[in-house]
């Protein structure tokens, strides 16, 4: 059986998402660290972790998706804001600490004209330091739909982070609509696009999927979620994405535009492909 969730709210503690995440018959969930429009992250409590993970491991979840916030561009050419951006990713890291164990997921950031080199530099070494306590958390840098100047639309980008950060410690998350955007034919040559990645970057780097139909078509460049079997990747492609033998174990996060009964029903397809 896979691990399937979606993104739930961290309004209300540790233990509450997995309480909802049992009620929508997940086995997985992402959450945001913070505000994800902002920088505001709510107080920690010791007490409501401990109990979450115990009641995690209790009912056999699958790794946690934390979720950085979209505000955090490690490699804008503000220099302010990057440092800024810099603090916040070392203060999750510290902050995933009481989810030992999970996965950290963030998009890489925009160069904003510097250059795609110059941004991956920077992202490159805000990782490098945040990374050094050795908090027990996997980073994972997202794929990208590669719109404006965003860092992470090939995997060629993806391959040079990890090259210049050199820890195991990171590892990257694939979203389905982002690739297909960005140029990757998921839907005609999953096998083909796996083994790409796999020549540039290691299978054994993939950590996690987020599971996005796209509004728009092959290559857009657009970053525009859907409901599953509703855009232009089709009930066909998630069917041979959940069992694919290199990605069915990966904890598998539903992004599309749903509330939680959709969410709901959503997982309970994702089950139904499972062969």
């Amino acid at each position: 059986m896979g691990f399937f969730g979606c993104h739930l709210s961290a309004s209300g503690g540790n233990t509450a998402m997995v309480k909802t995440a049992l009620s929508i018959g997940a086995n997985t969930f992402a959450f945001f660290t913070r505000n994800p429009r902002g920088s505001k992250a709510k107080k920690e409590d010791a007490a409501d972790s401990e109990k979450a993970v115990s009641m995690l491991q209790s009912e056999g979840f699958g790794k946690l998706v934390a979720h950085g916030a979209y505000t955090m561009n490690l490699c804008t050419a503000d220099a302010e804001a990057r440092q800024f951006a810099a603090e916040i990713l070392e203060d999750d890291l510290r902050r995933m600490a009481a989810l030992p164990g999970n996965f950290y997921n963030f998009h890489p950031g925009s160069h904003v004209g510097q250059g795609t080199e110059a941004g991956i530099y920077q992202i490159a070494a805000a990782l490098k330091k945040a990374l050094a306590p050795g908090y027990p958390v996997t980073v994972l840098l997202e794929t990208m739909a590669g719109k404006g100047s965003e860092i992470g639309g090939r995997f060629e980008e993806l391959r040079a982070i990890l090259d210049a950060v050199g820890s195991k410690d990171v590892g990257v998350c694939l979203d389905t609509c982002h690739v297909y955007d960005a140029g990757y034919d998921i839907v005609n040559d999953l096998d083909g696009v796996l083994a790409e990645f796999d020549r540039i970057i290691g299978l054994d780097r993939l950590k996690a999927l987020h599971l996005n139909d796209s509004k728009n078509p092959f290559a857009s460049h657009k970053d525009r979620h859907e409901c599953l079997g509703k855009g232009s990747l089709g009930i066909d492609t998630f069917r041979a994405v959940v069992n694919h033998p290199s990605l069915k174990d990966k904890p598998m996060i539903l992004e599309t535009p749903n509330e939680l009964p959709g969410y709901q029903a959503e997982i309970a397809l994702l089950r139904s492909l499972e062969s």
